[in-house]
């Protein structure tokens, strides 16, 4: 039998877990819920199991007699804070948060292989960590706090997955070097003066200045940055006034800026300075840069990457795996484990056939295939078993 056979035979089982994580989402290190439900199925195998590792966090070792290394699984288990719009008959039943991102499937997929690895123990030759990370969404995010803990410790691999949306189902995208983008925030804050709205002349509008500073913003990458480079920078927020008569003091612009190389990084941190400092001369309003830098570059180890690549061609058909695959503009904390372990990231299909474009992660509407939970275990059981 096949792993993609053996897999399929837990397909209820891991339809089932999915739907009830949708159900029930939880942000930030906030997933106590969450983290109890995986912490009481993974108690049923034989596992060493420890619960608030890195805060709200579960790991559980699969020992093996005489294994040659241990290789780690990670899945993330927060949701977003966005409210979703799909009528699926799952949804989530908590206003204003939802998994929109993919990380139900990941631990749907995460838990079923650690119960399928559990009764395979005695045919493998390494030990498996299976490790159920909160706050991958907010940064700082749940990585630094679970290496701090030990998460990693012993550690020769790891390995994590992302659904993916513009892949199909039974695709596997491997990316060979930079797979996720370095994601910095950034928070813009124009002090004007307020007034009467029928009176404009005897303020300083912070709105019309901040219009005119995400305009400037907005060419930045275009005018400085090589397209071959691949980079961002997008406004998701303008927060100003309070009612539609009154000229407001204050207005916040909030963004973000995703880039692969640190020179790039710090080009766009400097055209933003140099727009700010002239929008203040030309304006008079006082204008800040709160620039923060996030996630650094997830990078997939070249090695550990070709190797899965190859091993997967062979298992589950060359025609389904992408290597290598087109490196995205998302962020990632797995970049932090990646940095203290070799291993790689990589990207699951699961665009669903519903939809004639697939609705992106992070969109209200965003749903899946659920026939990639099983693509998804049986990649990491080829995985482990091969190792």
């Amino acid at each position: 039998m096949s792993f993609v056979e053996l897999a399929k035979q837990y397909q209820k089982e891991l339809i089932t877990l999915r739907r009830d994580f949708h159900k029930f989402p939880e942000i930030g290190f906030e997933v106590e819920n969450t983290a109890e439900k995986i912490y009481h199925y993974l108690s049923q195998i034989p596992l060493e199991v420890k619960k608030n590792v890195g805060k709200t966090g579960v790991d559980a070792d699969l020992i093996v007699q005489n294994a040659t290394k241990t290789i780690a699984l990670r899945a993330d288990m927060d949701a977003l804070p966005i409210q979703e719009l799909t009528d699926v008959p799952y949804k989530s039943t908590v206003e204003g948060k939802a998994h929109l991102c993919g990380h139900d499937a990941h631990m749907a997929i995460l838990l079923v292989t650690a119960k399928i690895l559990g009764q395979l123990k005695d045919e493998l030759k390494v030990n498996v960590r299976f490790i159920f990370q909160p706050s991958e969404e907010v940064w700082p995010g749940g990585a630094p706090g679970m290496i701090e803990e030990g998460v990693l410790d012993s550690v020769d691999e790891i390995y994590a997955l992302h659904v993916w949306p513009t892949l199909n189902v039974g695709e596997i995208g491997i990316c060979d070097g930079p797979a996720m983008a370095q994601a910095d925030g950034f928070s813009i804050k124009i002090t004007g003066k307020g007034g009467h709205a029928a009176i404009p002349c005897r303020s300083i509008n912070p709105i019309y200045v901040g219009c005119s500073v995400i305009d400037a913003l907005q060419k930045i990458v275009s005018q400085t940055i090589p397209s071959e480079h691949e980079a961002v920078l997008t406004v998701t927020q303008m927060l100003s006034g309070t009612c539609y008569n009154a000229i407001p003091e204050h207005c916040v612009i909030n963004g973000t800026v995703r880039t692969f190389c640190s020179k790039d990084q710090q080009m766009i941190k400097e055209k933003m300075s140099e727009i700010i400092k002239g929008s203040e001369i030309a304006t008079k309003a006082k204008i800040t840069l709160d620039y923060l830098e996030g996630y650094p570059v997830t990078f997939n180890h070249c090695e550990q990457a070709k190797n899965l690549a190859d091993l997967l061609k062979k298992t589950i058909g060359p025609k389904n795996i992408i290597y290598p695959a087109k490196r995205a503009l998302f962020g990632e904390d797995f970049a932090y484990y990646l940095q203290k372990t070799k291993g790689a990231f990589l990207q699951l299909g699961c665009k669903n056939s519903q939809f004639e474009s697939s609705p992106m992660l992070h969109d209200p509407y965003f749903t899946i295939d659920e026939d990639c939970l099983v693509t998804g275990v049986s990649l990491w059981l080829e995985l482990i078993s091969e190792s």
